[in-house]
């Protein structure tokens, strides 16, 4: 299909980009890389009437140490997630989960902010931060404003975003020697998840097991209870929400959240250190 008309602007920087949504108010939407909001173009699910292209700004693109945490640009492109030696060293988990992320040309275009700020449960990087305990950066007239991620969501394909704010940094610990693991069930090697597992340092996320991305909090309070990671594998999908659709049903996506947890575990049990 074809998305409805609407026009399109390029902001040369950040302070433009909030400018212009103060000036179009909720009929524009910021445009990065593009891959998580044309699709929902093209099949009309959403129709803004001004694009603002924000793709092109390199003070949202870095990659740098910041004290205890590693302070991501949210222009950053999934392939400099997926190649950086910085995040290989500091923190493993989040280049891991790029990688995952479509094929070679997703990666190539599409941007952590963007993927965040889209708030599809079924997608890789909201998972992995949210194991992460990662926080969300956000600016408007207003000034800055650090939101948690386990703040961030509030429904399928929507955040606390404010119309007139744009994300301009992700904040993620350096986990260091910390065991972690990424594991993700799909159909083909570039298909959504039909249930994905990030763990880091006792924290589970799971991506398309509800209408948010979700921490498996009963399997993380029975680690820490000193449980197997057999007994708090068996929990990952409690206080989940899966949805029956054709790739899966719920309770298959329920199977898959015990299973994948499992196997996480394990890996990251043996990565650490």
């Amino acid at each position: 299909m074809i998305p409805v008309g609407f026009e399109y602007v390029r902001a040369t920087s950040v302070d433009e980009a909030i400018s212009l949504l103060v000036e179009h108010g909720e009929e524009a939407t910021l445009l990065a890389g593009g891959h998580s909001l044309l699709p929902v173009m093209k099949l009309r699910l959403a129709a803004p009437e001004v694009l603002i292209d924000i793709g092109r700004l390199s003070e949202l693109s870095y990659i740098r140490v910041e004290g205890d945490e590693i302070a991501i640009g949210a222009g950053t492109k999934h392939r400099a997630l997926e190649a950086s030696e910085l995040l290989a060293k500091e923190c493993p988990l989040l280049p891991a989960a790029a990688h995952t992320v479509g094929d070679p040309q997703v990666r190539h275009r599409g941007t952590i902010g963007g993927s965040l700020a889209h708030g599809d449960p079924a997608s890789d990087l909201p998972a992995a931060v949210l194991a992460l305990g990662g926080t969300i950066v956000l600016r408007s007239p207003r000034g800055q404003r650090t939101v948690p991620i386990t703040g961030f969501y509030t429904g399928v394909f929507s955040t606390v975003r404010d119309p007139d704010e744009v994300i301009v940094e992700v904040r993620v610990p350096r986990t260091g020697g910390a065991g972690w693991a990424y594991e993700k069930f799909v159909r083909r090697a570039n298909d959504w998840a039909i249930v994905a597992v990030a763990v880091v340092d006792g924290r589970i996320g799971l991506a398309n097991m509800g209408p948010t991305p979700l921490r498996a909090s009963a399997a993380e309070a029975a680690l820490a209870d000193g449980a197997s990671i057999e007994e708090a594998a068996a929990l990952a999908d409690q206080a989940t929400d899966p949805v029956s659709d054709v790739p899966a049903t719920a309770e298959y996506r329920r199977h898959l959240a015990r299973v994948l947890t499992k196997r996480a575990l394990t890996t990251a049990a043996g990565a650490a250190g």
